[in-house]
Formats: C-alpha cells, sequence, structure tokens
C-alpha cells in the first residue's frame, strides 16, 4: 500500500472512508473547469497518495483549496439561510447579515481569476501547492464541453435573495419543495453541505446535499444533469463517511446510470468515477467480488475514453491490482500490475515514482506467488530508484519486504542485515515507539523463531507488544490489530496456544466488527477457530469457523482458497462434535472449491478428500446400524417385511462403506436371514446364512456362539431347500462343538440334538460320533484344570 496521504494526512491502510474534499472537487471538476487551466495535468503516483485519493483524482485533476472552517451554527441559524436561499427576492435586511454576507463574499472572491479551474461550488480558500492529479482531463490543446453559467455569476444571482418564509403557490408552506427550481439553490446548497463536512457536522451536511440533489434534479427537467450526478457523489461520501455503506450503493447505482457515453467526454468520465467509488464502497462492505467487477467496469470506460496506454489508465490498473491483490487474486493482479509497469516504462523518464510503485507491488505479488527471485529483483530496481530520489523512509519499507523474500529463501544473514537497515532508519525517522518499528520487530521475531532461537523470538515479541499496548497517538487500531495477529501467528508456531489466543482475542475487539474489515475479521475468527480445536474447545471452535464462514459467504469469498480450507476446518470440528451430516456437506463444498482454485491433485484437496470418505465411512456405519435396529424391532413384532427392508438399507450402505467384511455386517446378514425365512425367500436366506459365516468364522472363529448361531440357522435351511446331507453334516458340526463346550445335558444343546435326530431318522442314518481315547479325555480335563489354575 501507499505512503500516508498529504492532502488527507491518514495512512492508507486505516483510510476506511472516501475523502468528500476530494471527491467533491473532482466530480465539480468535472462539469466546468477550463481545459487549458495549469492545474490540469494528469496525475502520476509519487508514493505518497493514499488508496482513496488516487481513486478520487482519476475524474479530473486540480489541487486541493484549502477548506474556510465555518463556525458552528445554531438549527435556526440555518433554517435562515436556507430558507432565505429559497425564498425570492425580498428585502436584503434580514436576521443574520454578517454570517450570510461573509459566506456571499467569501465565495465571490475565489472566482476573481479569468479563467476559473474549480468548480461553481468551490471554496474560497488559497490554493495549495499543486501535485499531480490522476484526472480525467485531456491534454493541453483539447477542447472539452464547458457550463455556459460560471460560479461567479451565480454567485451574484445569491445576493439579491434575502431570508424569509418560503410559500407555496397556494400560499401554504411547504419547506420541502418551495424554491427547488431555483437554479442557483442547488450549487449553493451543495457548497454548504460541504463546509458542514469540514467542520465534522456530517449529518446536518447530507441534509444539505439531499435538498441540493432535489433541485438539481428539478432544474434538469428529465434531462441527463452531471450537476445531479456530484450531488449524488457526494450525498454517497457522505453516507460512507457516516459509515452508511450500504445507503450509498444504491445512490451511486442511480449515479451511474445518468450519464451517457455518447453525450462526450465529461458523462464518460462521470461514468467511470461512479464505478470507481461504488467499487470502494462494496469494498467497504466486503463484498470484494462486487468491487472488482465495478473497477473493471470503470476500467473500459477509462480506456474507451483516453486510450490504452493513458498515464492515467496506467495508474487505474495499479490501483485495481491492489484490489486483486487483497482479495488473493494474484494471477489477475499480476497481468494488471504488468500492464500498469508497461505503460509507465512507455509515458515515463527510467525509474520514475510510478515505475518504483509498480514495481513494489508487482513484488509483492510475485513473492506471494513463491516466485521469490523475480520479486527481489523487482523490489531492489525499486529500492534503487528510491535512493536516487531521496525517499530514505520508502527505502526502509522495501528493504523490509526485501528481507522478508530472503527469509522465504533462507537466507538468514542477509534478511537479518536488511531488517535491522530498515529498523535502524525508522527508529531515526519515526520514533522508538512508531508501530512500523514493532512491524520489524515481529518480522525479527518471526526469523529468530524459524531458525530455532527462541529466546531472541521471544524477546522481539515482547518488544512489539510494548509498542502495540501502548500506541503514540495517530497510530489506526486496524495497524494494531494486524500486529497483534501476526504476534500471535508466532506464538502459535511455539505451542503456547493460549497466549496467541488472547492476542488474537484483543484484535477481534480492536477491529469492533467494522463494516469495512469483514474479510479480516474472518481470518482471525478462523484461526480462532484452529487454536480452540488444538486445545480441545470443540464448541467455541465450531462457532468461530461458523462465524467467519457466516462472514466470508457475505463477502462474496465463497469461490476463494482460504474459504474452502476454513470449511475444511469447519467440518472437523462438526466431526469431533459428531454433527457427521453438517461435516460432510462442508467437506463437499471444500472439495468443489479446492478442486477449481488448486487442482485435483493438491495436496489441500486430496486431504479435504480423505476427510470426506472418512465422513461417509461414519454416516455410512450410524445409519446402517440404525436401520440394522429397526430391522430387529419389526422383525420382534411380526413385520416381517419392514423388517427385511430395513435390513437391506443397512446391507447396502455397510457394502458402500467397505464394512462388508465386520462382524457386525455378518450378524446383520444373519438377521436379514431370518427375515427372509420368515417371507419364504429360502434361497436367498441361505445366500446370506453362508456370507456371514464365513465372515464370523474369520472374525470371531469356528467356535464362537454367534459363529454356531448362524451355522444352526444355514443347517435348518438347507433342510427346507432339501438339501438334508449338507443339513446333517453342519448340525452335527452345531451339536458336537456345543456338546463339547457346554455339556450333552445343558438345556441349550437340546433343541438342536432333537433336530438332529429327526434328519437322521427321515434320512435312515444314525448319528457319527468321534471316538475319543482315554488319553485325549484326560489331557482335555488337565488343559481345563491348568486354564482355571491361572484364571486364579
Amino acid at each position: 500500500m501507499s505512503a500516508p496521504s498529504e492532502a488527507l494526512d491518514l495512512p492508507v491502510e486505516s483510510c476506511v472512508e472516501p475523502s468528500i474534499e476530494q471527491l467533491y472537487d473532482n466530480v465539480c471538476e468535472m462539469a466546468s473547469s477550463s481545459d487549458g487551466s495549469l492545474s490540469r495535468q494528469s496525475f502520476g503516483s509519487d508514493g505518497e497518495e493514499s488508496r482513496i485519493d488516487s481513486e478520487l483524482r482519476h475524474l479530473v485533476g486540480g489541487e486541493m483549496e484549502a477548506i474556510r472552517v465555518m463556525e458552528e451554527e445554531e438549527d435556526a441559524g440555518v433554517a435562515n439561510v436556507v430558507t432565505g436561499m429559497e425564498n425570492g427576492p425580498a428585502d436584503k435586511k434580514h436576521e443574520n447579515p454578517v454570517r450570510v454576507q461573509s459566506f456571499l463574499m467569501s465565495s465571490e472572491s475565489s472566482n476573481k481569476s479569468k479563467k476559473p479551474s474549480r468548480s461553481q461550488v468551490e471554496s474560497d480558500a488559497s490554493l495549495k501547492s499543486t501535485p499531480k492529479h490522476k484526472g480525467s482531463s485531456p491534454e493541453k490543446g483539447d477542447k472539452s464541453v464547458t457550463k455556459p453559467s460560471s460560479r461567479a455569476g451565480r454567485v451574484k444571482k445569491l445576493k439579491n435573495y434575502s431570508p424569509g418564509e418560503a410559500k407555496t403557490p397556494n400560499g401554504t408552506d411547504d419547506p420541502s419543495e418551495a424554491g427547488l427550481d431555483n437554479p442557483d439553490l442547488g450549487p449553493f446548497l451543495l457548497k454548504h453541505a460541504r463546509d458542514l463536512i469540514a467542520s465534522d457536522n456530517a449529518r446536518r451536511a447530507l441534509k444539505y446535499a439531499l435538498r441540493a440533489a432535489k433541485s438539481f434534479e428539478k432544474c434538469a427537467a428529465g434531462k441527463r444533469s452531471l450537476d445531479l450526478v456530484m450531488s449524488l457523489h457526494v450525498i454517497a461520501a457522505i453516507y460512507c463517511n457516516l459509515g452508511r455503506y450500504a445507503e450509498a450503493v444504491p445512490v451511486l447505482q442511480h449515479s451511474i446510470e445518468i450519464p451517457d457515453l455518447e453525450e462526450g467526454q465529461d458523462h464518460a468520465l462521470a461514468k467511470f468515477s461512479g464505478h470507481m467509488q461504488l467499487g470502494d464502497t462494496y469494498g467497504m462492505l466486503g463484498q470484494l467480488e462486487s468491487s472488482i467487477q465495478c473497477y473493471t467496469t470503470g476500467l473500459q470506460i477509462q480506456k474507451q475514453v483516453l486510450g490504452d496506454m493513458d498515464p492515467r489508465v496506467g495508474e487505474t490498473c495499479h490501483y485495481i491490482a491492489e484490489a486483486h491483490v487483497q482479495a488473493l487474486q494474484f494471477v489477475e493482479a499480476e497481468k494488471l500490475c504488468q500492464m500498469a509497469l508497461d505503460i509507465h516504462r512507455e509515458n515515463g523518464a527510467p525509474a520514475s515514482l510510478e515505475e518504483t510503485a509498480d514495481r513494489r507491488l508487482m513484488g509483492l505479488i510475485c513473492d506471494t506467488k513463491g516466485e521469490h527471485e523475480i520479486a527481489l529483483e523487482h523490489l531492489v530496481l525499486a529500492s534503487m530508484a528510491m535512493v536516487a530520489n531521496g525517499q530514505e523512509t520508502d527505502v526502509a519499507s522495501v528493504d523490509c519486504s526485501i528481507g522478508d523474500i530472503y527469509l522465504s529463501l533462507c537466507r538468514y544473514d542477509e534478511a537479518v542485515f536488511a531488517y535491522q537497515k530498515a529498523l535502524t532508519v525508522f527508529k531515526s525517522t519515526k520514533g522508538e515507539n512508531h508501530p512500523t518499528v514493532a512491524s520489524v520487530f515481529v518480522r525479527l521475531a518471526d526469523l529468530y523463531n524459524k531458525t530455532g532461537k527462541l529466546r531472541e523470538s521471544k524477546s522481539y515479541c515482547e518488544n512489539a507488544l510494548r509498542i502495540y499496548g501502548k500506541p503514540i497517538p495517530g497510530t489506526s487500531a486496524e495497524e494494531i490489530a494486524s500486529g497483534l495477529t501476526d504476534v500471535s501467528a508466532i506464538y502459535e508456531s511455539m505451542n503456547e496456544h493460549e497466549q496467541a489466543l488472547k492476542l488474537l482475542q484483543k484484535a477481534l475487539k480492536m477491529y469492533n466488527n467494522s463494516a469495512g474489515q469483514q474479510s479480516t475479521i474472518a481470518g482471525i475468527e478462523a484461526q480462532m477457530g484452529v487454536l480452540y480445536y488444538i486445545i480441545g474447545n470443540y464448541g467455541e471452535s465450531y462457532a468461530s469457523f461458523k462465524n467467519a464462514i457466516t462472514k466470508l459467504r457475505a463477502c462474496g469469498e465463497k469461490k476463494s482458497a482460504f474459504f474452502g480450507i476454513a470449511l475444511n476446518q469447519m467440518g472437523l470440528a462438526c466431526v469431533q462434535r459428531y454433527a457427521i451430516n453438517e461435516a460432510a456437506e462442508l467437506f463437499e463444498e471444500a472439495r468443489s472449491i479446492l478442486e477449481q482454485e488448486y487442482g485435483p491433485y493438491h495436496q489441500d484437496t486430496l486431504g479435504v478428500c480423505s476427510n470426506l470418505a472418512g465422513t461417509y465411512d461414519a454416516m455410512g456405519s450410524t445409519i446402517a446400524g440404525i436401520e440394522a435396529q429397526m430391522g430387529v424391532l419389526y422383525y420382534i413384532i411380526g413385520n416381517y417385511g419392514e423388517s427385511y427392508a430395513s435390513f437391506k438399507n443397512a446391507i447396502t450402505k455397510l457394502r458402500a462403506c467397505g464394512e462388508k467384511k465386520s462382524a457386525f455386517f455378518g450378524i446383520a446378514l444373519n438377521q436379514m436371514g431370518l427375515a427372509c425365512v420368515q417371507r419364504y425367500a429360502i434361497n436367498e436366506a441361505a445366500e446370506l446364512f453362508e456370507e456371514a459365516r464365513s465372515i464370523l468364522e474369520q472374525e470371531y472363529g469356528p467356535y464362537h456362539q454367534d459363529t454356531l448361531g448362524v451355522c444352526s440357522n444355514l443347517a435348518g435351511t438347507y433342510d427346507a431347500m432339501g438339501r438334508l446331507d449338507e443339513a446333517i453334516e453342519i448340525l452335527e458340526y452345531v451339536v458336537g462343538i456345543r456338546e463339547e463346550k457346554l455339556g450333552t445335558a445343558n438345556p441349550d444343546v437340546d433343541d438342536e440334538k432333537r433336530r438332529l435326530a429327526e434328519l437322521l431318522k427321515e434320512a435312515g442314518r444314525v448319528r457319527n460320533r468321534k471316538a475319543r481315547s482315554l488319553e485325549t479325555l484326560l489331557d482335555t480335563n488337565q488343559n481345563i484344570k491348568k486354564e482355571d489354575a491361572i484364571a486364579v
């Protein structure tokens, strides 16, 4: 990101609201400034423009005039001013002549120039030093459409009006409509709104701006009015200033519909400005996808008007590339940044400030993509250009980025040298307790942590936390929260999860659910979810991931790789909470996203697939167990059809889950076979009993009670099928084992002995008994005694 803006004196990362003054200047300039003005030079970034300044200067050029701060007006006084302006000509004597007269005089005095380069409603203060602007004005010599009436003429007309009670034609009071058709009312109200903004009275300014828009709309009489577009842009900016971003969106959408590209450059650039401001507003709402779409549309309009290689197009490409970086869309960001770099190299001098800014951004993009050598080349070139231009502080920032790349390349000594060099500069230029110094401490802590020097790493972490704990005035909450998040990651890698969690909680509290930081907040909540999972607090882990996922969906990041990884982590938390169905849904969504973003063979994609397979396994076992139990209950109550259906569903799921060799599967097969017997499906029952016997013999052994029970059922099935010999063979085996294990007099053997006798009688055979010698019997008895002794 760029350095703090000269005009706003705010760090870019903390600039969460558009600059009303800058926006107003740029939009007003579109309507009436002269193309021959010296202030309409094309803008070239010098590294000191804030992000919002950069965007707002796209429409037209022009330096900011210092704004005269008005005295705080009472509600009655303000009402008198507006009522007087809306009333027709009257006696010049009024209640507050000094205040109104001085306002009008100052407005008139700013228009004594023969060629005014500002809009009709600009401030009266003296001009600031003129920087280059990223304007929409054509080059010198070009012609553009200007408004027929100047601000000076309008102000002179305003002096003929004096306050009074506004009346409708029928004589009744209607302050909301009276005087709105006066063409001089809209500019006056918009100017007054602007001055109220300068005096930190945005709510009252909104009322004036809304009223000005009504006046412009009424005066336009259905025609396409750029004055109305200008007022809508100001209204939207005031909404953003008040934090009411959602209300700014429809206003900007309406402002985009008004200009017609076929009516000239002014209309085209007004539409471009609206798209860019709408993109910023969507960005503050966290809707990055919609934001980038607006930026892209604006870029296409600007190219259509100015050409593909205009320097201002290069600035827009750079700006949109930054937006893609924020959305983690590095391929698109690299393309746009390369376009900006090509444009600036063609139009500017070698190693220009614009080219330097492009190289810094390209270095960040390449480093993030893992192309560290290419990133290092860009940053070294940028650093050399900055040294030549005397930008000492910016060189230190680049040194930090170079140190990051050296760290990624495991060139630790060079990384330490780069960090220490930057640290020395920051301490001398910004002070010992500046957050920038703390950021270098964090980098050094990360380096020493990776090299195994934990003592040095903790020392630097403590130094950084000391600065973040007592920030100097002017430090943004977002900057402190970002630093706390970085320190938390270091403590997490040291396995100090409780400390890491506390720091993340502090960072989350500092963001205070800011509307423009939803993606960042979601990232912190996701990391908290990971830490909660590690320490075994699965309930808090699930809650944190759920909050993060909700914010990411609302922000339009539901297709990013980070979103897929967060879904996977939330699925793991669901598994620990036995929410198997929800976990499966999360894993499925994560798999589809990661396959698209990373490909089917990426490590993260394969990990999600593994988790999904395990979840399917658990889902199949659980549901199959329930259905099998239902089958048993249906069998008990005599509903054999439902019993058979339940067992069939359970068996199908168990086969799909790969549990076709488990003991539970064998028992379910046996139960299903019994249901088949009751439904006279003897052949199917025999197949089920045979499969169950083979499984249980392998799992439990041939002498287990469940195995013998299945054999007994199979013998009965063979008997029903007329396969007497096989039935007798199996039943003799079962009876023999039971007599050996339970004894001949055990009542559990009587039923099978009786069945065996009936089968033998029917076949005309006698039971084959194994001849056992006295020595074998004695050995068996001795073994039984030994087992008893061991058991005791």
